[in-house]
């Protein structure tokens, strides 16, 4: 399977469908190309002259327009979108009739009014587009626009604001269905699942097969407005005992386990797949529903755990090199010196700062973890494994976020931690792909789902910001 061509082809068809049905209905009010006054396009829309139906074809007018216009034109017509702004006279006289309001009776009609005047125009515009076919999923990728141009645009920041507000509420997890995608699901389904999945990509047919056996689950949330688009989905491997290396995992030439003989689900994989839907959350209820559905369906589950990158690890010791704050111990000093001192004489890596003058450790340390391939040589990776091991503990465990204290500084153990996870075991190389080695030396590691924990866990993080960790890791943490 030509993955590029797959992606194509449904893109290909999903906007051809699309654009017919908004050319369509624009052509039904006279709407043709873009009109260069887009402003009074947009007031026209907001008018909704000629009733309902010819409201919502000027709306797919616009939509059509939308799709059509290059990068610049993008800009602004989302700048003359969030250009509708509330009216400031009428806001400041709805205020001066709450502020004389007589008794509470009164200020609480005055307090609705004045509610109304800050409303913007801006967002009756974007309830208009989600009137429209597919308008939903236009919306979803208008905001997605807008985070990519934000960049200090105030105006820009306001409509993305009021947008995100109506996604998020539209979004509710109460509003989402959850489905389980199988082989036999729709191919336009089973085509995004191959776009969508960025933590291991699916690399052909075979592949994604293999990721739908019987032994594995993959379920996904859905809009009733966007049924043809994952919003999040998870896989999950069924197995004996929790995993250490996500290749096997994937390995598509291995047998099948009667899932029935499964003691442990792994959860190897969650993708976000709308970009406009940045930073409204329902992984935390994917990651749960799935819990007590694979609860009910296999009672011989015993433990619900994680196989997770650790994207960020590499990148802090980079920096913690840089700036001397790695701590080696004395038996670790000797052991990169001793089997080292060729790599002092070679130049630091491109793109790096230099360790603090005088520290030959932390240098040889720099250069050895910058040598592609060192992880393939036994020798190097015998001499890494536990110090590099005992860092990233570290870095999981103790370090915050900047400017966030309590909150973890790795973004994926700081959403499960969040979703009431326990972080559990580090795993060393289980993924030494070029991502694996480039994110976290190939490191990954084991979250916990305990279903009698979970409550007690989000609530300790997110309250206290203190972290549940296994004894081992936690012992670890503090070397």
């Amino acid at each position: 399977m030509s993955d590029v061509a797959a992606q194509a082809g449904l893109l290909d068809r999903a906007l051809k469908r699309v654009s017919n049905l908004w050319r369509d209905m624009a052509a039904a009010v006279g709407v043709g190309e873009p009109d260069p006054d887009l402003t009074a396009r947009l007031a026209a829309c907001l008018e909704a002259r000629g009733g309902e139906v010819s409201a919502r074809n000027r709306a797919a007018g616009l939509a059509e327009a939308y799709r059509t216009l290059d990068a610049d034109g993008r800009t602004e017509f989302l700048r003359a979108l969030a250009a509708f702004d509330s009216d400031p006279d009428a806001v400041a006289r709805a205020m001066e009739k709450v502020a004389a309001a007589a008794d509470a009776a009164e200020r609480a009609v005055a307090t609705a009014r004045l509610r109304r005047a800050l409303e913007p125009p801006r967002i009756r515009l974007l309830t208009a587009f989600a009137a429209i076919p597919d308008g939903v999923k236009f919306l979803v990728d208008l905001r997605a626009d807008l985070l990519a141009r934000l960049d200090g645009d105030k105006l820009l920041a306001a409509l993305e604001t009021d947008l995100k507000g109506l996604l998020a509420a539209w979004f509710d997890v109460g509003f989402l269905d959850l489905r389980r995608i199988d082989w036999h699901s729709p191919a336009i389904i089973l085509e995004k699942l191959v776009q969508y999945e960025a933590v291991h990509r699916i690399r052909s047919w075979r592949d994604l097969r293999n990721r739908l056996e019987s032994d594995r689950r993959c379920y996904a949330f859905f809009h009733p407005r966007m049924p043809e688009e994952p919003l999040i989905f998870v896989e999950v491997a069924l197995v004996q005992g929790m995993s250490d290396s996500v290749q096997r995992l994937l390995d598509d030439k291995a047998p099948v386990l009667d899932p029935k003989l499964a003691d442990t689900a792994v959860f190897y994989s969650i993708n976000n797949c709308q970009r406009g839907l940045d930073g409204i959350s329902f992984g935390n209820f994917l990651i749960k529903r799935v819990v007590g559905l694979l609860s009910d369906e296999f009672r011989n589950l015993k433990s619900f755990c994680t196989l997770s990158p650790i994207p960020g690890f590499r990148r802090w010791l980079d920096g913690a090199i840089a700036n001397g704050a790695v701590t080696l111990t004395d038996e670790e000093r000797r052991a990169l010196l001793a089997a080292s001192p060729a790599l002092l004489a070679l130049p630091a890596p491109e793109g790096a700062e230099a360790p603090p003058p005088g520290d030959d450790a932390l240098a040889a340390l720099q250069r050895l973890i910058a040598r592609r391939g060192w992880s393939r040589e036994e020798a190097v990776a015998k001499l890494l494994e536990p110090l590099l091991v005992r860092l990233c503990a570290r870095y999981l465990v103790r370090e915050d976020a900047p400017r966030r204290a309590g909150r973890a500084r790795d973004p994926v153990a700081h959403f499960h931690l969040s979703n009431g996870a326990r972080i559990d075991r580090l795993n060393w190389r289980p993924d030494t792909s070029d991502n694996g080695m480039r994110q976290a030396l190939g490191l990954m590691v084991n979250y916990v789902y305990d279903p009698d924990r979970i409550e007690e866990n989000h609530e300790g993080y997110v309250g206290e910001g203190k972290r549940a960790v296994s004894t081992a890791l936690k012992r670890l943490a503090k070397g």
